[in-house]
């Protein structure tokens, strides 16, 4: 790729450019697009890789196995997100009144507060992929107007999101990156990331968790006997389910590797507090991907640090930038426009907080 004339990196830049614009603009106003949001990735994502020229077959394969196999052991995604909303879809007497009967006795406020940190401390502990279907499911059993639940479960994802990163265990993301700094100077192990990135990780959970009991339980009354309406799930729910989200990390895998070449070409070398802005591209790209192409051992603490929370904050805006947003959406019904009207703001919010924080951290560099 580095071999490659001017021309046709002009080229190839300005239809990538063009791609990631339709990405983020046509599902918030073309209603088809919205509604087939999973089918529309994956089109722009086929298209993305022919642009990059990057066609073949274990490109291929390595999309289709993504959303089954995780490290080599086959269970992935599709599986996890099929098998644990059909047990819920059985027991869901069960569930619902297990949830329900915890909610009433805190309280909303209470609540609320517990269950987001309690699902971003554990993300880091259990599979990012389990914590964000039970994550979807109790939202969707808690007998709340729509607009509560959509608070709720943007709040979590970015909590959900942003823990998975405290260990090698959660996510592909921090797996990279252990993997990636192994060696001198960083010699990376189990504990690096929590070392590292626990001091910004923990407190922004606690952050998320009491913003998310006081933005959302005001209004709210969960004494009830029932839970929301519509909330039993169908088997062909559950599998339609699992398909979308099959086909969305289909697609998330094909853009992140057709849009390759756009970071080999213009992110080395940038300063640390650029590249924690430029990775607001983590919205609708794939965080795994750009931190195996971003993340190395030649790089400064503050890049990394930089780096990193500018993926994990900007994954929770919009639906593509995370793995439990997508599962969320495809369980709760979650349009991309509704989402980004929360999920924007909030993450802008707390990219501004973050940025502060780093500049004071990494005066030097920020």
């Amino acid at each position: 790729m580095e071999n490659i004339s001017p021309t046709p990196v002009l080229y190839i830049t300005i239809g990538l450019g063009i791609i990631a614009l339709a990405v983020l603009i046509l599902p918030l106003v073309v209603k088809v697009i919205e509604v087939n949001m999973e089918l529309f990735f994956l089109v722009m994502g086929i298209i993305t890789v022919t642009i990059s020229g990057l066609w073949n077959w274990d490109l291929i394969t390595g999309a289709l196995e993504a959303p089954v196999i995780i490290e080599n052991i086959p269970i992935g995604i599709f599986q996890v997100v099929l098998i644990v909303g059909l047990l819920i879809r059985f027991y869901s007497r069960w569930f619902s009144n297990s949830i329900l009967g915890v909610a009433n006795r805190l309280g909303p406020k209470m609540f609320i507060f517990l269950f987001i940190l309690v699902m971003g401390l554990l993300s880091s502990v259990f599979s990012v992929i389990l914590m964000a279907v039970i994550l979807a499911e109790v939202v969707a059993t808690l007998p709340i107007s729509r607009s509560d639940q959509l608070k709720i479960a943007v709040t979590t994802c970015f909590a959900v999101g942003m823990g998975a990163v405290l260990t090698p265990l959660a996510e592909p993301l921090s797996t990279i990156m252990v993997d990636k700094l192994a060696g001198a100077p960083y010699y990376a192990g189990f504990f690096f990331p929590l070392r590292t990135f626990g001091i910004y990780i923990i407190p922004g959970i606690i952050a998320l968790a009491i913003f998310g009991a006081l933005f959302v339980s005001k209004n709210i009354s969960l004494k009830t006997t029932g839970a929301a309406e519509g909330y039993t799930d169908t088997v062909r729910g559950a599998v339609i389910r699992a398909l979308k989200v099959y086909v969305f990390v289909v697609a998330l895998t094909l853009l992140g590797e057709g849009f390759k070449p756009l970071i080999v070409w213009y992110f080395k070398n940038i300063p640390a507090w650029l590249l924690y802005w430029i990775n607001i591209d983590s919205a609708f790209l794939d965080n795994g991907t750009l931190t195996a192409i971003e993340i190395g051992p030649t790089m400064a603490l503050s890049q990394i640090v930089g780096g990193i929370l500018g993926l994990l904050i900007a994954g929770g805006m919009l639906i593509p930038g995370n793995i439990p947003n997508i599962i969320s959406a495809a369980r709760l019904r979650i349009s991309m426009k509704e989402w980004a009207k929360i999920g924007v703001p909030m993450g802008l919010a707390v990219m501004v907080i973050y940025f502060i924080v780093l500049m004071v951290n990494f005066s030097s560099v920020y």
